[in-house]
């Protein structure tokens, strides 16, 4: 009778406070007490993988017979990303009507000899979740594929026939030239001028070879390029040797199996490569300014339209991607930072950098101070890009020498360590993405044909001193400067004034007297 009233007691409980008020929990007597810092009983023991010490070598690098190198990585996942990179880009046009670089980018993954048109390949793609792109830089193009691993054999069948057997049929070139003219109208009329802005100093650094070559076709050059240039462009470039099939999620048996089915003994739509007629010419930097007066009043337009600014962007010569300072030069860059006057963020982007501190905190009539490091393989530029109202460019240029100037001090402890761990961290962040991996991996094999893990490069930068950036940029002081300007350049000082400025103690530019203001 007890236990049925007790019984009775426990349901009206139940009934009145549910289920989840009355359930017993570990506490109680039906359950064993354990610590969370203890493994349940009657739990079998957890077999962990264990590192096979093959860490040293994930980026497995083999060299076909016609002179190809493949190179993959392993990495978790269904999906892989796969690519063709060529040593092939703008810096090569010397001896062609500038622009190539930029059709081929846009023809990619058209018609070839298996695929009738670029929807037939979107389609044979969707079957394994794909996606395609191409990209072409100053001195890398790359065609890149992202799907399904079971698809690899479909993938590397498809990148061989986009890369050596495209059709480029008449309508597709012309297609290609209204989007080359659509592009160069977008370029001179977009708000943020950073890519013409680059473009510009890349043309006065290195005025008239390689690097400072056109990257975007100009206008008048639109109308000369046809099947015909392009063959034998691609004659002398698009060779096996200066080519990397490159792979990330994939085994590189698979890889390579694919590569000597797809890649080994294919002739080219355009027949027999000819390298020897390749452009080896070596980046001479030869400083300069390249002006453009350009009305930026009506830039962006709306309820809060960006008012009228104009854009500098000074540069100076730093090192090739190949060179031990180029290391240094990055934590440099990273140390002078910067960014918008709107876009602060939090210190992860970069709040305690000089350009912010220095630059962006103290002066607040400027809009703009961000630094960038374009390196290659045979020179590099360090340039600061600001923007401000026409009124104050003098004053903004002599801020910008001032900070390059301030750049051959002592960097402080802290300035220089915050330098290097948030390098370390962006780099270690954007190498999660596989993508990214791909590009890392393709790149590093095609330039120097190996490849530098990420604790490696880590390594390099955690040893980079207070010393060491005195030095590079000491070194970087001495070269004549880069300079381009964008917008209503009236109050512009002239270009030996910069350079005189950059060669000064201080950073000051040479006082000038005028009778009328």
């Amino acid at each position: 009778m007890a236990a049925h009233m007790s019984s009775f007691r426990r349901w009206g409980r139940v009934q009145r406070l549910g289920v989840a008020a009355c359930r017993q929990y570990s506490s109680s007597s039906g359950y064993p007490n354990v610590s969370l810092s203890s493994p349940l009983p009657g739990i079998p023991k957890p077999l962990f993988a264990s590192v096979d010490g093959q860490e040293k070598h994930e980026t497995r690098i083999t060299t076909l017979e016609n002179g190809l190198r493949v190179a993959s990585q392993n990495k978790f996942g269904q999906f892989c990303t796969v690519g063709i990179l060529v040593n092939s880009g703008s810096r090569h046009e010397a001896k062609y009507p500038s622009g190539i670089a930029h059709f081929l980018e846009k023809l990619a993954f058209s018609s070839t000899s298996q695929y009738g048109s670029k929807d037939e390949i979107l389609l044979s793609l969707e079957k394994h979740g794909g996606i395609c792109d191409c990209q072409t830089s100053r001195d890398t193009t790359m065609y890149a594929v992202s799907a399904e691993v079971k698809g690899l054999d479909t993938v590397v069948n498809l990148l061989s026939d986009a890369v050596l057997q495209p059709r480029l049929l008449d309508e597709e070139i012309e297609m290609t030239r209204m989007t080359v003219r659509f592009e160069l109208e977008d370029l001179n009329m977009r708000p943020d001028p950073e890519p013409l802005l680059t473009e510009m100093i890349h043309a006065a650094a290195y005025r008239g070879n390689t690097v400072g070559l056109p990257r975007f076709c100009p206008a008048e050059n639109v109308d000369k390029i046809d099947r015909k240039l392009l063959h034998t462009y691609l004659r002398s470039y698009y060779c096996p040797e200066r080519m990397v099939l490159a792979g990330v999620g994939i085994e590189h048996e698979q890889l390579v199996e694919c590569a000597r089915k797809y890649l080994l003994n294919v002739k080219p739509v355009w027949g027999t490569s000819t390298p020897e007629k390749v452009d080896r010419s070596v980046a001479q930097y030869t400083g300069g300014i390249i002006k453009m007066e350009k009305d930026m009043s009506d830039v962006s337009l709306g309820p809060t339209p960006i008012p009228e600014l104009t854009h500098i962007m000074i540069g100076l010569e730093s090192c090739s991607f190949l060179e031990d300072d180029f290391i240094p030069f990055a934590v440099l860059n990273m140390m002078m930072g910067g960014g918008g006057s709107f876009s602060a963020g939090g210190p992860g982007k970069g709040m305690f950098t000089r350009l912010y501190l220095n630059v962006l905190n103290r002066h607040h009539w400027m809009y703009n101070a961000t630094s960038y490091h374009h390196s290659y393989e045979d020179s590099g530029l360090l340039c600061i890009h600001a923007s401000a109202d026409p009124r104050q460019v003098r004053e903004m240029v002599e801020i910008i020498t001032r900070e390059f100037i301030q750049m051959a001090g002592t960097a402080g402890e802290m300035e220089l360590e915050r330098a290097k761990t948030q390098l370390k961290s962006m780099l270690m962040m954007n190498l999660e993405s596989r993508p990214v991996i791909f590009e890392d991996v393709g790149r590093q094999v095609l330039a120097t044909g190996k490849r530098k893990l990420p604790h490696e490069l880590c390594q390099l930068i955690s040893n980079v001193t207070a010393s060491d950036i005195k030095r590079v940029t000491t070194k970087m002081l001495r070269s004549k400067p880069a300079v381009a300007a964008l917008g209503d350049l009236t109050e512009l000082p002239s270009y030996e004034h910069i350079q005189a400025a950059l060669s000064s103690k201080d950073g000051r530019l040479p006082r000038m007297y005028r009778l009328f203001r």
